[in-house]
């Protein structure tokens, strides 16, 4: 895809948008539609296109997949994490009004560390998924 220039130019631009986006979805998701599962895909989505475009040897040396099972690993170790912790709070398992002495307050905290486990771990499982998949050339 070196021959075409306008779609390289456009796909530096967009990319940073796209990525910021997806972080504001993940941020957003507790208070509106979004979350963890949506914002993994958005910002997998930005890697894959500079995958396609600028070649997938190039996104694997941006983006390793050892790394990538490193963040699938810590993002699914955070969700679980969290669960343990309302347990030795004396909670259920993803209780989480148990996290902090308000109610309200504790859901809202708990739900945020969930969201960031799950969408790092859709993101970086899309991105395998692409990578397993994808020739290099």
């Amino acid at each position: 895809m070196s021959d075409f220039l306008v779609l390289r130019v456009i796909a530096k631009l967009l990319i940073p948008f796209i990525l910021l986006f997806g972080f504001y979805v993940q941020m957003h998701g507790d208070y509106g539609p979004g979350g963890g599962f949506q914002a993994g895909v958005i910002v997998a989505a930005a890697f894959i296109l500079y995958a396609i475009v600028f070649d997938v040897g190039t996104a694997r040396r941006v983006v390793p997949i050892e790394v990538l099972v490193a963040i699938a690993c810590l993002g699914v170790l955070l969700f679980a994490s969290v669960g343990v912790t309302n347990l030795l709070y004396g909670g259920r398992f993803l209780e989480y009004g148990v996290l902090s002495q308000d109610a309200t307050h504790g859901n809202h905290v708990g739900i945020i560390i969930i969201e960031i486990g799950v969408g790092m771990a859709v993101a970086a499982v899309m991105m395998i998924i692409f990578f397993s998949f994808a020739r290099k050339r």
